[in-house]
């Protein structure tokens, strides 16, 4: 960071704060679509990415990311950078199934024992921003949820890792690895993007676990084990956040339902500081889980603002919310963000640029409003 004594007011938990992913800026965007790699890319990006860190400053924002820029998607990128994880790309079937659209045809393989490299690429993307700001430096990567969730049985090659219980102990292992070395590289708020806790409430993907002969409701307790196990022996300066939605591509979503299969687990089993919760629709569900988080400091970043649309919606139906959340745990364990990010795959959700600052400057002023504090 710009300055190595960082004020008390710029440590994690914060009222207002953002999920991670922003817009490409355009030169990042063209430069892929025209199939630009390697250095060239990345001088590219090293160019632009200061612009992004500046632009969530500019606003009032206390915690920045670089907007994931560097990635394609929020989850492949991350997991096909990991020692015995592979990335396939099949028939566009396999694509990801989205409200009226598929993703591409990408595919998790396990091909060897699974570890977290030394030189994995996002801890250099992480020192990037910590060396272009002068606020709180954040990365997200995806929670160990994914990988397990992203991999068909039938596309794991190791053995040992057919039985689920060592899959994902084997997984808990590596993300453990993971939060040590994200540690190293100066990291002190550390995002896992645990999206999948979200769709085991929606019955479709509930089936679909079912029909692999895997109970939702048990994996639902072993991610958090997971997580837990990966997250339980960090230092206590570092602040773990953890993220849920039902999907974000291209302003469409995967699943629906309420969080109240997963809540107790969440709040319960995992040693998590800061839950960005996406609560932009019906989709999902009410506020009553919210009644399980624990008295304390755990606090919940209430996603009531969507980044799916360009609509600003109004700060007095938003304090309405807060009011309504206030039933079922106290306002000083709340804070506003985002439901979800603005571009978790490169493509991007369909809102412009300044749709994006209007929206991130809206979660400033509802922090203001509310705690006299963003």
């Amino acid at each position: 960071m710009k300055d190595e004594l960082v004020k008390s007011d710029l440590k994690p938990p914060f009222r207002a704060d953002h999920v991670g992913s922003l817009l490409r800026p355009k030169p990042i965007a063209e430069a892929r679509k025209a199939g630009v790699t390697g250095d060239a890319l990345k001088e590219i990006e090293d160019r632009e990415i200061p612009a992004m860190i500046k632009m969530q400053e500019e606003v009032g924002l206390k915690v920045v990311t670089d907007g994931e820029a560097r990635r394609a998607f929020w989850h492949f990128d991350y997991m096909g950078m990991l020692n015995g994880l592979d990335l396939e790309q099949r028939d566009p079937e396999a694509g990801i199934a989205f409200h009226g659209v598929k993703t591409a045809p990408t595919v998790s393989t396990i091909t060897q024992k699974l570890k977290f490299p030394a030189d994995h690429p996002m801890l250099e993307h992480f020192k990037f921003v910590k060396e272009h700001t002068g606020v709180c430096p954040k990365i997200s990567i995806p929670g160990p949820s994914a990988a397990h969730f992203r991999t068909a049985p039938e596309d794991i090659f190791v053995e040992e890792y057919k039985d689920p219980e060592a899959f994902t102990a084997a997984l808990a292992d590596c993300w453990k690895e993971a939060v040590d070395a994200f540690y190293a590289a100066g990291c002190r708020y550390l995002q896992l993007d645990d999206i999948f806790f979200a769709y085991l409430g929606d019955p479709k993907h509930r089936a679909i676990w079912a029909e692999r002969g895997q109970d939702p409701d048990w994996l639902i307790d072993r991610y958090a084990w997971m997580l837990n196990e990966a997250i339980k022996d960090r230092p206590a300066d570092m602040t773990i956040g953890m993220h849920m939605c039902r999907g974000n591509f291209k302003s469409t979503h995967a699943a629906e339902g309420s969080y109240e299969a997963a809540a107790d687990a969440i709040f319960n089993k995992a040693d998590v500081d800061v839950y960005f919760m996406e609560y932009d629709t019906d989709r999902a569900g009410g506020l009553e889980p919210l009644r399980l988080l624990p008295k304390g400091n755990k606090r919940i970043m209430a996603g009531f603002i969507t980044t799916k649309t360009p609509e600003l919606e109004p700060i007095d139906e938003i304090k309405r919310k807060f009011e309504d959340a206030s039933k079922f745990v106290d306002m000083d364990q709340l804070g506003i963000a985002p439901q979800c990010g603005f571009s978790s795959t490169e493509e991007g959700n369909n809102l412009t640029m300044d749709d994006q600052r209007r929206k991130l400057e809206l979660v400033i002023k509802v922090a203001e409003e509310i705690w006299d504090d963003a």
